[in-house]
């Protein structure tokens, strides 16, 4: 049986840690979620989707400005910039992946009306 070294176990500012798998090594290795301890960087949920985080920043950014703070009040507008272009990109995405089944749908009911076609040519061809 090998002889372990102890490990060492660091903490962070914010609550997370490391650990360091050996002394010689000086690679450290980070634990997954170590970083996380139930709150996101900005206080949203990181599953909210693009439209509810734009609808959001939204209502900071005019609340930020009803209250006299121009400086946060851009900054909220400068986020909303972002998921605009985000949620436009979205979209644009969406309608050319329904353009291109639609595309493909079409493609492959011509190919099916043809080779029904021949499969009834061909049906008729061994009748006679």
């Amino acid at each position: 049986m090998r002889n372990r070294k102890p490990r060492i176990f660091r903490h962070r500012p914010n609550g997370g840690h490391y650990r360091r798998q050996d002394r010689d090594n000086e690679n450290l290795r980070l634990i997954p979620g170590s970083f996380s301890n139930g709150k996101s960087k900005n206080n949203f949920k990181p599953h909210q989707s693009v439209e509810k985080l734009l609808e959001r920043y939204k209502i900071l950014a005019q609340e930020a400005l009803s209250s006299g703070d121009k400086t946060l009040s851009e900054n909220y507008l400068q986020h909303v910039d972002h998921f605009e272009r985000i949620v436009s990109l979205k979209k644009s995405n969406q309608n050319e992946n329904k353009s291109q089944v639609a595309s493909v749908t079409k493609v492959q009911d011509k190919n099916l009306s043809s080779n029904s076609e021949t499969n009834q040519d061909q049906i008729s061809k061994n009748k006679k």
